[in-house]
This record gives C-alpha cells, sequence and structure tokens, in this order.
C-alpha cells in the first residue's frame, strides 16, 4: 500500500473516531432517548459538544475531495513523494485540526485547517 493509501485509510479513522466522540459529546447533552427518536426539534450541542460535531462535519468535508486526489493520483500512477507528503500532511493537520477546534482556540485551528488544504494541493499538483 503507498504512503497515499496508508494516510487515506487513518484519515477514515480520524473521521470514525470524530465521529464517535461528537456522538458522546451529543449524548452528554441531548441524551440517548432524543438522539434516537425522529431528532425534529432538537436543542443545540454547545460548547465542546458542538465544537466535536462542527470539527466531524468539517473533516466530512475535507476528507471528499482528499480521498477523490489521493485515489486519482494511485488511479493514474501518479503517486509520488511529493503525493506522500501532500498526504501526510492532510493526515496529521486534520488530526491536530480536530483537537485544537474540540478545545476551542480558533486562530491555530485555521492554520491547521490551511496545512490540510496545501497537503491536498501537493496532491492535486501531481496530477497535471
Amino acid at each position: 500500500m503507498t504512503a497515499d493509501l496508508q494516510m487515506l485509510v487513518w484519515s477514515a479513522a480520524l473521521f470514525l473516531a470524530q465521529m464517535v466522540v461528537a456522538a458522546i459529546g451529543a449524548n452528554g447533552q441531548l441524551g440517548l432517548p432524543a438522539l434516537a427518536g425522529n431528532r425534529e426539534d432538537l436543542a443545540p450541542v454547545t460548547g465542546w459538544d458542538g465544537r466535536a460535531r462542527r470539527a466531524h462535519l468539517n473533516m466530512l468535508e475535507n476528507l471528499v475531495v482528499f480521498a477523490i486526489v489521493v485515489l486519482v493520483a494511485h488511479l493514474a500512477g501518479k503517486s509520488n513523494s511529493t503525493t506522500a507528503l501532500g498526504a501526510a500532511l492532510f493526515f496529521w493537520a486534520r488530526l491536530a485540526y480536530a483537537i485544537i477546534y474540540v478545545a476551542g482556540v480558533p486562530w491555530l485551528r485555521t492554520a491547521a485547517w490551511a496545512v490540510a488544504l496545501a497537503g491536498i494541493l501537493l496532491i492535486f499538483s501531481q496530477l497535471f
């Protein structure tokens, strides 16, 4: 398995971990009966629980693009040291982003997001 694909798998694992953390937070605020229902008129989840949910949703948005460029690079035979670096940057920056966001540190969170984006762009640069 290439380094790019390994980082894609680790990113999927991070996504699942974020989903579990967000669910635990929502359960703590809203309770299982409310979450197991039809979810109409749920109160907003706030605090670290809300930040965990938003970080998870942001990971979903970014993971889609990351997965596309990693898979296209792999299928096109374009995986190389640059795509491996881009994939590693994406994963580690997204891990930092998740921790920073839940902790509530705004500007550092944005910097981590930018590093993850740079990782995607590095991979993308190898496709043309």
